[in-house]
């Protein structure tokens, strides 16, 4: 894919132009049209969106292997409670999961407009603890080898990060010339194929999708819960589809699109339950 800006915006649009792609981008934006409308985001958009990164950390530290309760991610994204000062693994990656999507919500303003800043806010939230301290916001040099997400085979060497990384960074600041679905999905499956970070690539790969999400339009409330759209599918099946997209054919392009406007959709329905529970009064 062309890193120049028109050559992004045609490749990225010659993508949306893939055989049932249309339907896909269609399904996602009638699915955030519909939530947009639900009456309790007339006034109370803070507090579904504050529900809907609380939902999506649990989701996405689900997909990392750490499975937390719901109340504790709540308490400590409000700040009632805190992490042990010494976590366990789990407990050290769900906190990273928490951190980066809280972060989400600071860089959407950022995310279209200085990507490699929002990228590396993102990854120090997500890996502070994780890795050494000058590991954190920065891209692998030298011999950093990075073993996430082996299922999508060996991570590019770090001399091949720059140009994979100025792919990354048109794609996120395309513009509005390109189905929002599309920039949010190749965004989200470039940073996880290329795994530019000694660790956390798939935690930064869905704090961007989260933030894009919102920064295009596709989302503007910021309520669908788009980790818990890919959780739902399955673990296998979001590993399935980020590998089908690795092999850069169109049928692989089009089952990663197809995964990502289905996250949409359910990560769109969580949101109206997240938005009748506000209505209601029954978030805790």
């Amino acid at each position: 894919m062309p890193a120049s800006p028109d050559g992004i915006a045609a490749s990225l649009n010659a993508v949306a132009g893939l055989p049932g792609v249309g339907d896909h981008i269609a399904r996602a934006r009638e699915a955030c049209e519909r939530l947009r409308w639900h009456e309790a985001l007339r006034r109370r958009i803070p507090e579904a969106s504050a529900e809907s990164r609380v939902r999506g950390a649990q989701a996405g530290a689900a997909l990392e292997g750490a499975t937390v309760p719901l109340d504790l991610v709540r308490d400590v994204m409000r700040g009632a409670a805190q992490w042990p000062l010494e976590p366990d693994p789990v407990e050290r990656v769900a906190r990273g999961v928490v951190q980066a999507t809280a972060e989400s919500e600071r860089v959407r303003f950022l995310v279209m407009t200085a990507p490699l800043q929002a990228l590396a806010r993102l990854h120090v939230a997500a890996a502070a603890g994780l890795v050494d301290d000058e590991q954190l916001g920065r891209p692998r040099v030298g011999d950093e080898a990075c073993t996430e997400l082996g299922d999508l085979g060996p991570a590019p060497d770090p001399r091949a990060l720059t140009t994979r990384l100025d792919t990354l960074v048109s794609v996120m600041s395309v513009g509005a010339g390109v189905p929002a679905l599309v920039v949010t999905s190749v965004a989200h499956a470039e940073i996880a194929t290329a795994r530019p970070f000694v660790r956390g690539n798939g935690v930064v790969a869905r704090a961007v999708e989260r933030a894009l999400v919102q920064a295009t339009g596709l989302d503007p409330t910021g309520v669908v819960v788009t980790e818990a759209g890919h959780a739902a599918q399955g673990g296998p099946a979001y590993l399935g589809a980020l590998a089908a997209y690795a092999t850069g054919s169109p049928e692989g392009l089009g089952l990663w699109l197809e995964h990502c406007a289905n996250a949409i959709v359910a990560g769109a329905v969580q949101g109206e339950q997240i938005c009748d529970a506000v209505r209601a009064g029954r978030l805790t």
